[in-house]
């Protein structure tokens, strides 16, 4: 054994790692990727700038918190995989911004090559459902800064728009316009220091009738990625004002983020149905209402907000079913819940 190895650094399972994840990297290259995995660097054709007027890389870095515990517990790991890259993805798309490629890194006490490969064929699968190249990444051995068993994922997206594109528009935003929410597929990556501690006791096979699932296969379904549903359409990109991606913050803090300081966003409470999950984690954790929609998207991932003559053809355009949750109102850059 070397002695590299002896202090918990294994060179041949990083190349192991390396070689199973060769094909899902490569399956999601098209001819804009001029070198990628096993280069320095990975070089993308960077050409199709020059077909916007103005042209705007939009770029985001996010991991998935500690979710990562949870997949390790149980042993799935591809599903953390799609909840890292769309993550990514929908933090660009609030901005109008179409993704590129996608960089990831992924640390851990012991390099397994195995989970490292299922990780990335996630991230792989994720990339190619939206047509985003996995230009490169890092897999990091760091025994004595992770605990045994233990691993983080993080990753960075670069994005493209035309500079009259960018969301939000909003000086066109007005008291009246309509916020349209599309449904969550659950926690997404936000809360789960919270949720760890609530079901702490409770073992994740566990299965709950109200869930139709086991409690890991509640709280391990992958973040969507909105950018399908909102490239559905021509007529979108024109019709929606502003997008708020519902991550850490909930409703409370991300909503804000994309108002004016004449506005707030009244959400009308009960205008949508609140997932199970969520309801299981506030009654098991006697959690505070205001809290759950502090922390949790409660079953809505993503608003829309529109004007009120557009939330016909909105709604028409999004292939699934979407709920009208409130609407601007005068004040001051506050979420009201009504």
């Amino acid at each position: 054994m070397s002695s590299y190895a002896a202090s918990g650094v294994n060179i041949d399972a990083g190349n192991r790692a390396v070689e199973l994840m060769r094909a899902s990297v490569k399956s999601t290259y098209g001819p804009e990727v001029l070198a990628g995995i096993g280069s320095f660097g990975g070089l993308f054709d960077a050409s199709a700038l020059k077909a916007l007027s103005e042209p705007v890389l939009v770029a985001s870095t996010d991991g998935v918190g500690t979710k990562v515990k949870l997949a390790a517990q149980v042993g799935r790991y591809k599903s953390i995989g799609h909840d890292i890259v769309n993550h990514c993805l929908d933090d660009i798309l609030v901005q109008g911004a179409r993704p590129l490629f996608f960089l990831d890194y992924i640390a851990s006490s012991k390099l397994d090559p195995e989970m490292i490969a299922a990780v990335v064929a996630g991230m792989a699968a994720a990339c190619r459902e939206s047509g985003c190249a996995l230009l490169g990444g890092e897999t990091a051995e760091m025994p004595g800064v992770y605990q045994p068993g233990e691993f983080d994922v993080a990753g960075t997206i670069i994005g493209l728009l035309d500079r009259a594109q960018i969301l939000p528009r909003t000086t066109e935003l007005r008291a009246g316009d309509v916020l349209i929410g599309l449904r969550s597929s659950g926690p997404h990556t936000n809360g789960y220091s919270l949720i760890r501690k609530i079901f702490q006791d409770i073992a994740l096979d566990t299965y709950f009738e109200e869930l139709n699932a086991t409690l890991a296969g509640a709280l391990l379904v992958p973040h969507r990625s909105y950018l399908p549903l909102l490239t559905a359409n021509s007529q979108l990109p024109t019709t929606i004002k502003a997008l708020a991606h519902l991550t850490g913050g909930g409703f409370i803090e991300n909503i804000p983020r994309i108002l004016p300081d004449r506005l707030d966003a009244q959400i009308d409470l009960g205008s949508w149905p609140v997932l199970p999950v969520f309801q299981l984690i506030q009654q098991r954790g006697e959690v505070d209402a205001e809290e759950m929609y502090r922390v949790f998207n409660m079953g809505i991932g993503m608003i829309a907000i529109v004007a009120p003559e557009d939330v016909s053809t909105m709604q028409a355009a999004i292939p699934e079913k979407t709920y009208i949750i409130g609407q601007l109102i005068r004040g001051n850059k506050k979420v009201v819940l009504a």
